[in-house]
């Protein structure tokens, strides 16, 4: 089944190019041209993604996109004419998954549209695995143990005191050895949907980490950076 987006702009002739564009390359779209018309359209369609602009007649893209984020987990691609860091601040605080300003490409914009789309199946597929009935109780890799039972890590048999979100992402990391990991992926789970910050708060925790579990926190060897990527556990 296509994937299913709806576009929010009241600008007639951007309206019709970015449905066109969207159309041509697969995806369903309903265009709309208001506030109102926007959450009455996202309530019946639950699309996929919806590409909100920021200056709308009514109800404004702020209001908009703070009201979807309560009732829908979905991507919400956030358009503006204004360049203004206090209004990508407030677009994000609110919900928005991403922030473009206008003028833009269209080859921007759907690789914009394909990144969300992608993120989003992610998570679905990895919330839609079936989980153990029992987690492991201990998860081994030589002189590092996490007791997933007892919330606690040993290192070289002595306990580590680590702060719980520095817990959580370590027991997140070593349960996906081998695996590049990107720091949008990993707010994501360990921080959740609701999260306000953006990525660099992943490289704070892996600082962190890395202070207390690595021989030469400089030249890890267990939190491995991929370059352009994110992060890679080491067993």
């Amino acid at each position: 089944m296509p994937e299913t987006v709806l576009v929010v702009e009241d600008e007639p002739s951007l309206q019709e190019t970015l449905a066109y564009t969207l159309k041509k390359e697969g995806y369903t779209v309903e265009a709309v041209g208001d506030g109102l018309l926007a959450l009455e359209s996202a309530r019946r369609l639950k699309p996929d993604l919806v590409v909100l602009d920021l200056m709308l007649p009514g109800i404004d893209g702020f209001e908009v996109c703070r009201v979807l984020r309560k009732e829908m987990t979905n991507p919400i691609l956030m358009l503006t004419a204004r360049d203004d860091e206090i209004d990508r601040v407030v677009g994000l605080e609110v919900g928005a998954d991403d922030y473009l300003t206008k003028p833009f490409s269209m080859r921007e914009l759907m690789a914009r549209v394909k990144a969300q789309l992608r993120r989003a199946r992610l998570i679905r597929e990895e919330l839609g695995k079936p989980k153990e009935e029992f987690p492991q109780e201990k998860i081994s890799y030589d002189n590092l143990v996490i007791n997933q039972t007892r919330r606690e890590v040993l290192l070289n048999d002595g306990p580590l005191q680590l702060k719980p979100k520095e817990y959580e992402l370590l027991l997140f990391l070593a349960e996906h050895p081998g695996q590049m990991l990107s720091r949008e992926f990993i707010l994501e789970r360990v921080w959740g949907w609701d999260f306000v910050g953006d990525s660099r708060t992943v490289d704070v925790h892996v600082r962190w980490l890395r202070q207390k579990i690595e021989v030469e926190p400089g030249k890890p060897e267990r939190i491995i950076t991929v370059r352009g990527g994110g992060y890679r556990f080491e067993g």
